[in-house]
């Protein structure tokens, strides 16, 4: 789709949504946040957003999401500070840049790697709205034709490319997606409300909510794991001078920001994807590529540019599934998913023809929190500098208490925090034994879906699963799907060749 008059005038129409004084507000005080929590290790947009959400209640639905949309993209800016200036990602997405922004500043050119990252992401997070802009209405209007045969497939779909991206073990990413599946049947049956593992129990009876498991997974289960190493923190000593970076940084880095850019936008559609593996995908392919790959790791500014648009360009792109066919790509967008039932839209191919206003004005107020939080993060170094000096032992306490607050004003129920406190404890182990949770968050928001179209599916042909080989999106998406699995499985098999080289079929020495 072109840049057609019908598509500046919708983008227009967003703006004028979005700069409503109080959603201008909401844009401005998620940016905020999500970069503080970009900087502050521990507590993550997906812990954030959980958070926050019980605050929302009382706001208009586009007011709700443009602010907990501005948490999600503003993680990814704040991320890159700690990881530059003390060597700690405040977010997973920036563990890469670590390597390289860690070793620039203590070079002595801390600003140049700041400015860089700034600056790339802003020019990643443009790119990837423009491309939100322009697939984001037709592939909606391509998404009507699809009926529960389709969706059963795509999401069948979305579950394989969880287990093949997830950055462990294949098995174990679909231990978990399984257990998330398991996980979402508890409650009534949505076809015949008969219930399923309530155990008698009234506060099973909408199953578990999405938030309370989401603050434990992540929230608790960090607090937990950082306080096997508590400490006071490191005290900064970085100084940092020009944020602007030189004309030779700029020499480097331009072709690692589109590089980047382009790995992002494509990783950030997948389910699976997102700004995580985008960003260590961004930086393996600078490394492959460098005329001098030994440079990257030291203080190569290329390895900060790279990783930083491409997790930008992923935030800004992973929102094109979930608006346009209500599939959430990754595990933050899920708990978003979870925020637009709350209020009461759906999210797919009918929420541009339903709810326009939302649709445009969450677009509108991403292009304008893009701009903010360029404005945001460089002149606020010096503050973001004092913010990483609080203590553990005060910054976690903290990060408990909302979480429990958070937890209990969703509902106003204390079952809720228990259940927030099991699932972080659930969650830790998990940690200690190498297990994601992504996989399980995904399939747990996901698996609803799944099921009931699974079920109407069968009710349209009478029982019959031929229904899924005679429609062909549906059939192409089964293939696909079908093809990752057993490349996966032949991938396997080889690295385990590699490590036994007698097995039958390697070559011995």
């Amino acid at each position: 789709m072109d840049a057609s008059p019908d598509n500046i005038n919708s983008l227009l129409y967003g703006f004028s949504i979005a700069l409503q004084p109080g959603h201008l507000l909401f844009v401005f005080a998620g940016c905020f946040l999500g970069t503080l929590v970009g900087i502050l290790p521990g507590i993550g947009p997906v812990g954030a957003i959980s958070i926050l959400l019980p605050i929302t209640f009382q706001m208009s639905s586009t007011g709700a999401i443009v602010l907990l949309a501005g948490v999600y993209y503003g993680v990814m800016y704040g991320g890159s500070t700690a990881s530059i200036l003390v060597n700690v990602p405040g977010e997973t997405a920036s563990v890469v840049t670590c390597l390289d922004g860690y070793r620039m500043a203590r070079q002595g050119r801390a600003g140049p790697a700041l400015g860089i990252a700034a600056f790339g992401s802003f020019i990643a997070g443009t790119a990837g709205l423009i491309g939100l802009q322009l697939i984001a209405a037709p592939l909606s209007g391509f998404a009507l034709q699809f009926g529960p045969p389709e969706y059963f497939a795509i999401i069948l779909l979305g579950f394989t490319f969880i287990t093949y991206l997830s950055q462990g073990s294949p098995i174990k990413a679909g231990i978990m997606a399984f257990t998330g599946l398991i996980l979402s049947t508890i409650g009534l049956d949505p076809i015949t409300s008969e219930q399923r593992m309530t155990f008698g129990m009234l506060n099973l009876f909408e199953g578990i909510g999405v938030a309370p498991l989401a603050m434990g997974l992540f929230g608790v289960a960090e607090v937990f794991t950082n306080l096997e190493t508590l400490h006071s923190g490191e005290h900064i000593q970085v100084k940092v001078r020009s944020l602007l970076p030189s004309r030779w940084d700029w020499l480097r880095a331009k072709w690692a920001i589109l590089r980047g850019t382009a790995v992002g936008f494509l990783m950030g559609i997948l389910p699976g994807g997102g700004p995580v593996l985008s960003s260590f995908m961004a930086y393996g392919l600078e490394k492959r590529i460098a005329n001098n790959p030994a440079r990257l790791g030291k203080g190569a500014i290329e390895g900060v540019a790279a990783p930083e648009a491409a997790n930008n360009a992923a935030a800004s792109t992973s929102f094109i599934p979930l608006l346009t066919l209500g599939i959430p790509p990754n595990v933050v967008l899920a708990v978003l998913f979870g925020a637009f039932l709350i209020h009461g839209v759906q999210p797919g191919p009918l929420l541009l023809k339903e709810n326009p206003d939302m649709f445009w004005g969450i677009i509108g107020s991403m292009y304008i929190g893009n701009v903010m939080l360029l404005i945001l993060n460089l002149p606020l170094i010096p503050i973001w500098v004092q913010v990483l000096r609080i203590p553990g032992k005060i910054l976690y306490p903290l990060i408990l208490l909302f979480c429990v607050i958070g937890a209990y004003g969703i509902n106003n129920n204390v079952f809720d925090v228990y259940v927030m406190i099991l699932f972080g404890v659930i969650g830790y182990l998990f940690r200690k034994f190498g297990y994601e949770g992504a996989p399980l968050i995904l399939a747990f928001v996901l698996g609803p879906l799944f099921e009931v179209n699974l079920r109407r599916s069968l009710l349209i042909s009478g029982g019959s699963f031929a229904i899924f080989f005679t429609r062909p999106i549906a059939l192409a998406a089964i293939i696909l799907a079908l093809a990752l699995v057993l490349f996966s499985l032949y991938r396997s098999a080889r690295k385990n060749r590699n490590k036994f080289p007698l097995l039958p079929g390697s070559k011995g020495k």
